[in-house]
Parts: structure tokens; sequence; C-alpha cells
């Protein structure tokens, strides 16, 4: 049996090829993809071959956020069924390492995670329209959702695993820097947990409406608006809790202006080294906390999204087919027209 596959060669060289797909063997299923979103980590793969020290070395499969249905089981297989549509869970833990034992699961020292480059040779990922993979990777979707909003379960167990570390955030006054996929999310968690005032702050229109739609109480284009984040530093802060979703110096300098003492901010965006005013930090006694992956967050977010209590929708503004990869990806880079892009498999159209 064939499958096709969105293989990077190096930044700019996507290719759709053809590979073989094995029978699934005891313990594992064979999906049939319907979506799989573009991360920005897939992005700096195709922008640059690789982000920081990890780069694109051979040919490697992209996708990490996928959903599709169940075609066949292997032996032994229980708890799914064929038919059955299911959120694809790219991570795979050792679960004997220190961390592991330790119920650290996303700190695993032996972590296989689907299409990064990480590792030597690569680990293959998920953008083809048929794949082999262990069943405990499948965790079925109910409710009346699109295959595209259950391949939103893994920036959402993400934003969950983040939303986890800032603490209580019923009425309190949260700041979101940046409206991406990961910000919106958090946007819409931050609302979920009952956030008396969510701000989320960005560059540019289009992301800043989907976090509207999202939760978002008030939105700055910093761009155009350069004056309110000053405004919000005034007299010691204003806001609770932040969550930091660019990895921007300039964003983490205003976010800690802007926290009032004792404040939290979670650093979920990731970039180079950034200098940190430590003067601010320690006189307002602020927490500056990282997040990295999730781990039982996955299976929290595929039911919150069954259910819509997160309702994924607004974020979703482009579904391509596969073989419009290289638009897709164009189109996923381009902020002033999307949030998160979708390459849908299995299917000859686009919505």
């Amino acid at each position: 049996m064939k499958t096709r596959v969105c293989c990077l060669h190096e930044a700019k060289d996507l290719r759709i090829e053809t590979r073989d797909i094995v029978a699934p063997k005891a313990g594992e299923v064979r999906v049939a993809l319907g979506a799989g979103g573009i991360c920005g980590s897939d992005l700096h793969y195709y922008q640059h071959g690789g982000f920081g020290t990890i780069r694109v070395k051979e040919p490697i499969i992209l996708g990490h956020e996928a959903a599709g249905f169940v075609e066949e089981l292997g032996e032994g297989v229980t708890g799914l069924k064929v038919g059955d549509m299911v959120a694809l869970n790219p991570s795979i833990n050792c679960g004997t390492c220190e961390y592991c034992t330790q119920g650290l699961e996303m700190h695993c020292t032996d972590m296989i995670f689907s299409g990064s480059a990480m590792r030597s040779p690569h680990v293959q990922g998920m953008y083809r329209d048929k794949i082999t993979l262990a069943a405990a990777q499948c965790v079925p979707v109910t409710g009346d959702v699109s295959v595209a909003e259950a391949a939103c379960s893994e920036p959402l167990a993400v934003c969950m695993h983040a939303h986890s570390l800032v603490g209580d955030l019923q009425d309190k006054r949260v700041l979101v820097m940046g409206a991406g996929p990961i910000g919106v999310l958090c946007t819409a968690l931050a609302k979920a947990a009952g956030a008396f005032e969510i701000v989320v702050a960005d560059l540019q229109d289009v992301p800043l409406n989907v976090a509207s739609e999202m939760g978002a109480t008030t939105t700055i284009n910093v761009m155009n608006n350069t004056t309110t984040m000053a405004e919000y530093a005034q007299g010691k802060g204003y806001f609770d809790a932040c969550f930091e979703c660019t990895g921007a110096a300039p964003a983490l300098v205003s976010a800690l202006g802007a926290l009032r003492p004792r404040g939290v901010i979670v650093q979920v965006g990731m970039g180079g080294d950034t200098a940190i005013p430590l003067g601010v930090l320690v006189a307002k006694e602020l927490t500056h906390r990282g997040t990295f992956r999730f781990y039982n967050e996955f299976q929290q977010a595929v039911t919150a999204i069954s259910t819509r209590s997160i309702d994924v929708r607004p974020m979703i503004t482009a579904q391509m087919p596969l073989d419009k990869a290289v638009e897709a990806f164009e189109l996923a880079g381009d902020r002033t027209q999307a949030v998160k892009v979708h390459l849908m498999f299995n299917t000859d159209s686009a919505t």
C-alpha cells in the first residue's frame, strides 16, 4: 500500500512524494488522515531549514498536529474501532527515565516527537494520507466536531499545560502577548477559567480579531498603538498574570512592566537569548515560569474540543489540500492573513 507524504528536503524545498505504508502490527492502527495543522516549528523548518541549533539534515516528513479516521486495527487493540475519528498524539515518551518516573513525561530524556529534526535520523511526521502508529497515540474524538477542529488538540494541549502553571485566574486581569494559534488558545482558556479581563496584544489585526472571537475583552495593535502598554505599566502594573506567546524581547519587557507585584508570567513563546530586566523582576517579586509541551493534557484537550468547551473554530482560517502544500505554508507564514492553516488529506477540495 502507498501513501502520499509532504516531505521537506531543505529550506523552501517541500515535495509531495509517495511512500510505502505497512500494515498495523499488534498494538498499532492505520489511520487515514483528515487534517494537519501547520505549526510555527513546521514554518521554521520550511522557511529556514530549522531553528536554533536544530537543522534539517535529511528529508523529513513534517507535521505533528493531526487527526483522522481509524482504517485498520492491529492485533490486540481495544477501545478503538474502524471509522472512529481520532486525534493523534505526536509524543512517545520512554516511560523509564528519571523524569517519566516522576510524572514529568514532557521532559523525557528519550522523547520521540513526530516531525522533529532534533534526533538523527529525524522522526518522520504526520503530513500524509495514511499513517500506521501506536494505538496509544490515537485518542477518540466525540461530539459533532470537524476533523480540522480535532487536529487542534496538540496546540490546545500545549496551552493547557501552560495554563496549569499560571495559577487561579478567576476574576483576574490577564495579558496575552501574541495572537498566533497559541496566544488565541491561551485567551480561550483564560476566558474559560473565569478571568475578569483579558487583553491581547499583537502586531496584526487579523489575529487580534480572532482573539476577540475567542474571549479577549480588549485587543491592542502595538504597531498602531505605541502607548497603551506603557500605560498599563503605571502604578507598578495592572495585570495579575500573563501568557507571553511571542518569544520576542520587546514583548517580554512590556509584559514584565505591565504585571502587578507578585504577578505570574508564563513563558510559552520560545525565541533566542533574551535580556530580562532583572530589576523589574526582583522589585515586583514577579514569577517568570517556562512551559514545555504537555503530557496528560492531550486527553483533556481532545475532550475540550469534542465538547466545544473550548471552541477552536475561529482560529482555523484556511484549509487546503495536500497537493497545495507549498501555497498552504506560504499562507501560514503570512500573519496578515492567517492564524491556523490546515493541510487536508484524502480530499481533493479545500474550504
